[in-house]
């Protein structure tokens, strides 16, 4: 048996905090709960996001679930862990994107410190698959990190049986996935093309699985066809795809997958918020103190609002 979908999600709403590119140092508007500037809670609106997707999330099958250790994907995950009783595997491998900087950038809370904020939610014994560079990353760094973290999660699920995972993480690295998974690198890093809304919802299917399987039958026809779905390129398979870039050129991590839903949002009381692009070489060349929330990034207005 092999991994036939991949469910990815973005954390919801959340505070925000900035960083001096001269020290180096990161501060944040409001005390976070790990204590670590870069490491914020979700809003009350995001908490409310949660719930909603977990609400969703609970209609599907998911056998494993693989998450940013960061707090707020933590968080927005844990209504429907709370219900679905899956213990949360912690991966660095699809955490959060830094620009490559001079200086050390922030690293997620411990597991032990992390257990005290969610209880019997962590796999504790779970070793992760890639550790990004405490330095940063280019735009270029941070896809060939997801793709490797891919390569090796998607082995992982295949040799045990796993037939389908919930992944949780941040916008650069959800962008990311869509374009190693599917293989479709855009010549400009700045195309909006895999989006990532605050807990909107992404589909993607491995490459030729027969039609009619359990994911058409729960979502229906319908919504595969909303605007949030992106044709796959239809390219032939490769083999494990990291370090020479093979996956580029439509082939895709592990034979390539179908992106079925693009960070649909049918699920949220105010549909699409706060989405997010790259915008050109993503490293910390300037002075001053920047906000973590623009600098590194564009943020991308919903394009439908309320819940459908």
């Amino acid at each position: 048996m092999t991994l036939e979908y991949i469910y990815i999600t973005r954390h919801g709403f959340r505070s925000n905090w900035v960083v001096d590119h001269q020290t180096g140092s990161y501060t944040s508007y409001l005390r976070t709960p790990t204590g670590i500037p870069a490491d914020p809670a979700l809003t009350a609106h995001g908490v409310d996001q949660a719930k909603q997707l977990g609400a969703r999330l609970l209609a599907l099958s998911i056998d494993r679930v693989y998450s940013s250790l960061y707090y707020r994907c933590l968080q927005t995950v844990e209504p429907y862990v709370r219900q679905s009783g899956h213990k949360i595997k912690g991966e660095t491998g699809i955490g959060e994107w830094y620009g490559s900087a001079p200086f050390e950038h922030p690293v997620p809370a411990s597991l032990e410190i992390l257990d005290t904020h969610f209880p019997d939610m962590l796999d504790l014994t779970y070793k992760p698959l890639v550790t990004p560079t405490r330095m940063g990353e280019s735009v270029d760094e941070l896809h060939d990190r997801v793709a490797l973290a891919m390569d090796k999660l998607i082995e992982e699920c295949d040799r045990d049986g796993v037939k389908a995972v919930l992944l949780c993480s941040h916008a650069a690295p959800i962008i990311a996935l869509g374009r190693v998974l599917t293989g479709n690198m855009p010549d400009n890093i700045e195309v909006e093309d895999f989006r990532a809304f605050t807990c909107g919802l992404s589909v993607y299917r491995r490459r030729g699985l027969k039609p009619g399987t359990s994911l058409e039958k729960t979502l229906g026809t319908s919504q595969l066809a909303r605007n949030g779905m992106i044709p796959d390129a239809g390219a032939s398979e490769s083999k494990s795809s990291v370090g020479d870039s093979s996956w580029r050129g439509g082939r895709g991590v592990r034979g390539g997958w179908e992106c079925k839903l693009n960070s649909d949002c049918a699920h949220l009381e105010l549909g699409e918020e706060r989405g997010w692009r790259f915008s050109g070489d993503e490293s910390f060349k300037d002075d001053g103190i920047l906000d973590a929330g623009t600098e590194l990034g564009v943020i991308v207005e919903g394009r439908n609002k309320g819940k459908l």
